[in-house]
């Protein structure tokens, strides 16, 4: 397990049931880039990251 997987397992007990809009999430990683800017680079990577993820596409 990575050290990383604490806050990602947080998250989805604490949210899992929840369903949000890529804007919020967006709006959301801005406002940690904002209170965070060492972080600018791994949050640039990370909605890269998602943002090209084709997997569901059934024509990709």
């Amino acid at each position: 397990m990575y050290f990383t997987d604490r806050g990602i397992e947080e998250l989805a007990e604490r949210r899992g049931e929840e369903q949000v809009s890529v804007e919020w999430l967006a709006d959301r990683l801005r406002t940690f880039v904002d209170l965070n800017p060492a972080f600018e680079d791994a949050v640039e990577r990370l909605a890269s990251f998602l943002a090209r993820d084709d997997s569901d596409d059934p024509d990709a």
